[in-house]
């Protein structure tokens, strides 16, 4: 046996295979929901998906296979660049649906907030992995992981983009968590953030105050803001336990349901094969999310485990967001369901978040130099 071929196969066994299987079968099912939500046809949703989905894998198999020493010394250059976009946004952005969130490029609109979660969570894993492995964060320290939160999020928010900043927070806020931020300090946050509440409601555009309202009551105006979220609800329903079939959901097809091939994926996907198939779904999403949280645990540094659970974390909210709006169980906040909805950024961020957790897993046994140590 070659050289070369021990060094194949060496590289092959530090891939997490369970990981990689749930991961394009997720990605299968996404292109088989936006075939469908093309009408049966690969334009324009699942062709341009397919061709944004080669990309994406190549950047997953290449950051497998990166030392995590040198992924971990250009975090901070990969963050301040993704807040450089952000900022780029604000100048020269492109607009659609009402907010400035992409930049033009040719072809390629890109959208910097969808990168920015990924750098936001190395960001703080990196800064917490210098802090000693013993100290328990204090305020002071907590200065510098606060802001590199905040400031995203503000950037973030300003385009506007509630959902996206939110879930940058909650992640950030877990991410604090497992690192060991004491309780409370997140009970007088949240404390502080009911009261503000309604002083931040004044401070809400006028969409986002009636997706709450409407949230809280669909039935009042049926036909306008009411109606995403009661097709999406009828369309659930009718799936049943098997599902209308693939290509045969009336909803879908006869494009009662708006923005299918995005937020609403997951009805297209429960009005088709019904119960049993979005639990199985569901059931790949939980086992990503297990699966990350023992890569967390499995890591001997600090760095890897916490990007560990800030990417299972990220996975778990956009999933329990998505299809909680779907089933009219929260607002419609725009947040999509990774690797099934229609989108070329947020599809090679995930795919690049999971090249990141494969490459923590691939290194688990890595120490990396820490503060006292």
């Amino acid at each position: 046996m070659g050289v070369q071929t021990v060094k194949l196969f060496r590289a092959l066994g530090r891939i997490n295979w369970p990981v990689l299987t749930l991961v394009l079968f997720l990605c299968g099912v996404g292109l088989l929901m936006q075939y469908s939500a093309g009408g049966g046809h690969f334009k324009p949703y699942a062709y341009s998906q397919g061709l944004r989905f080669l990309p994406g894998f190549c950047v997953m198999l290449t950051l497998i296979f990166i030392p995590i020493q040198t992924l971990m010394r250009y975090t901070y250059l990969f963050y301040f660049g993704c807040l450089g976009l952000l900022v780029l946004v604000e100048i020269a952005g492109h607009m659609g649906m009402g907010a400035q969130r992409w930049i033009a490029l040719g072809p390629v609109n890109l959208q910097p907030s969808e990168l920015m979660k990924l750098a936001t969570i190395m960001a703080l894993a990196r800064y917490f992995h210098t802090l000693h492995p013993y100290e328990r964060p204090s305020p002071l320290t907590l200065a510098i992981p606060v802001l590199i939160l905040i400031v995203p999020a503000a950037l973030i928010l300003k385009q506007p983009n509630l959902g996206t900043a939110s879930i940058l927070l909650m992640v950030g806020g877990m991410m604090l968590l497992a690192a060991g931020v004491r309780w409370i300090y997140f009970i007088v946050i949240g404390g502080a953030g009911l009261i503000a509440l309604p002083v931040a409601w004044q401070f809400l555009h006028d969409y986002q105050k009636q997706r709450v309202l409407t949230f809280l009551d669909p039935e009042k105006d049926p036909l306008g803001a009411g109606y995403n979220i009661i097709q999406s609800v009828i369309a659930i329903g009718s799936g049943g336990l098997f599902g209308k079939g693939f290509l045969k959901g009336s909803q879908g097809q006869l494009d009662f349901l708006p923005e299918k091939q995005t937020d609403f994926i997951f009805t297209m996907l429960s009005e088709e094969f019904g119960f049993l198939g979005s639990t199985v779904v569901i059931a790949c999403y939980m086992l990503l999310i297990l699966y990350a949280l023992g890569i967390a645990m499995a890591s001997r540094n600090r760095f890897g485990a916490l990007i560990a659970v800030g990417i299972s974390a990220m996975l778990f909210l956009h999933m329990f967001i998505n299809i909680g709006m779907s089933m009219g169980m929260l607002p419609v906040v725009g947040v999509p369901l990774p690797l099934l909805s229609y989108g070329g950024t947020m599809l090679v961020a995930m795919l690049a978040a999971f090249g990141l957790l494969l490459n923590v897993w691939a290194h688990r046994e890595t120490q990396l130099k820490q503060k006292g140590i």
